[in-house]
């Protein structure tokens, strides 16, 4: 837990994963709005306010937290076209080509300072 003077913005423990976007799409299908949490882990292990982190690169200001966003996106990307190989897959290989690229876009992103 920081004292409240932590002046960085971070990235969520769980980059890649986004509640919010999880949150909104059950909003949307179902109709269910799930309050966010107050404080959230981040990628550098402190616990902040989830409004002092960020899923955007060009935001994030703590540089162990955009190792983390990066080492995550690297491997979810590798998991997006594992998952696309194997039997009954949910997406093809075209649309795993597509996330993939994407998070090793957001992957070079975060490396860059």
């Amino acid at each position: 837990m920081t004292d409240g003077r932590d002046p960085h913005i971070h990235v969520a423990a769980a980059a890649g994963r986004d509640a919010a976007a999880v949150r909104g799409l059950l909003a949307s299908a179902f109709g269910l709005a799930g309050d966010l949490p107050s404080e959230v882990t981040t990628g550098c292990g402190v616990r902040v306010p989830y409004a002092m982190t960020s899923p955007r690169p060009d935001r994030v200001t703590c540089l162990a937290c955009r190792e983390h966003a990066r080492s995550e996106h690297l491997r979810l990307a590798e998991w997006v076209e594992r998952l696309a190989g194997m039997p009954g897959a949910p997406v093809g290989p075209d649309q795993a080509a597509e996330a993939a690229a994407r998070h090793r876009e957001l992957a070079a992103r975060f490396a860059e300072t």
